[in-house]
């Protein structure tokens, strides 16, 4: 039988590949805006109700300007983004291009932190960009490729916001983050409330139980099950495990809402995923060099994240939601 730690890894990733066409059913009442608010505000309200009892500890004061800057790209700009992205782009498709966080977040890695790019950084970076491009251009209904650059603009903010928890990561726990990234990205989505409010009065229930829906699991609970799973779990096992989104994302939106990529789609998100997989296969040498420079990572394993993994260690993503 399946133990408790296996258990919570697939609960998390069933609960973020959900995410993805869950937010095409809430786009059916609501508007990219009304939606990235109502979710991050549900799930904002949940985590403080539990923090409490998690050991949420208060922010120190000097690391609020950097807890904005985590919440408003990591929280606000991705939910907006991505939830734009999904008005035109399927849900497993979107799940494939945000697949790439890892490539966009090695790069970061190379030209801020003075990592020396390897030949696997640069193979497996240029594979997964290569693939979201064939994705984006892969043609659709009018505003596809738009949408999907959008989409792309979420991976790209997702992986900034990795690359900016780093040194929060080194006195707050990953739930901690994660939990003040989204108090910070639901203020700064405050000025939206008004019209998500309006909306929620006129949204179609269906809509808005995907709304409350991805609040209150995807993003809440996949905080705390991923934070149980990954202290109890090596690397290798929740990066493997996380792998699984994307193809789990492509079975749900097929039986909840009956969508399929196109063969063009399909091949793109291959691809993606071939370049993240040959990223995160960093030989032992390479992750000896990184531990001696202390790169981003190894202390990230409790932050949610609806992509793989973090920026050039392997080691599971932290984030969205997405």
């Amino acid at each position: 039988m399946f133990d408790k730690t296996s258990l919570a890894l697939a609960a998390t990733v069933l609960l973020w590949a959900s995410a993805f066409p869950a937010i095409r059913v809430a786009l059916d009442g609501y508007g990219p805006a009304a939606l990235s608010f109502v979710r991050l505000a549900s799930a904002s309200l949940a985590l403080l109700a539990v923090a409490p009892f998690l050991g949420v500890r208060r922010p120190r004061r000097a690391d609020l300007p950097r807890i904005l800057v985590v919440g408003a790209c990591g929280m606000s700009a991705y939910q907006l983004l991505l939830n734009w992205g999904e008005t035109r782009v399927p849900a497993g498709t979107a799940s494939l291009i945000v697949a790439s966080v890892p490539a966009i977040s090695a790069l970061l890695a190379v030209a801020f932190l003075g990592e020396r790019p390897t030949w696997r950084t640069v193979a497996g970076s240029g594979t997964a960009l290569a693939g979201c491009a064939l994705i984006a251009f892969a043609g659709g209904e009018t505003g596809y490729t738009t949408a999907a650059w959008a989409v792309m603009g979420a991976a790209v903010v997702q992986a900034v916001y990795h690359f900016a928890i780093k040194p929060l990561l080194r006195h707050c726990t990953g739930l901690e983050v994660a939990c003040y990234a989204m108090w910070a990205g639901t203020a700064l989505l405050l000025p939206l409330a008004p019209g998500a409010l309006g909306e929620l009065v006129r949204a179609p229930a269906d809509a808005t139980f995907a709304a409350l829906y991805l609040g209150l699991l995807p993003s809440a609970a996949g905080f705390v099950v991923w934070g149980y799973a990954v202290a109890r779990l090596t690397v290798t096992a929740a990066t493997a495990a996380l792998y699984l989104v994307p193809g789990v994302a492509l079975v749900v939106a097929y039986l909840w809402l009956g969508e399929a990529p196109t063969s063009v789609e399909a091949v793109g998100g291959v691809v993606t995923l071939a370049g993240v997989v040959l990223l995160g296969r960093a030989g032992p040498k390479g992750r000896a060099a990184r531990k001696r420079r202390g790169a981003p990572g190894e202390s990230q394993q409790c932050v949610e994240s609806e992509g793989p993994v973090t920026p050039t260690t392997g080691t599971a993503s932290p984030a969205p939601p997405r």
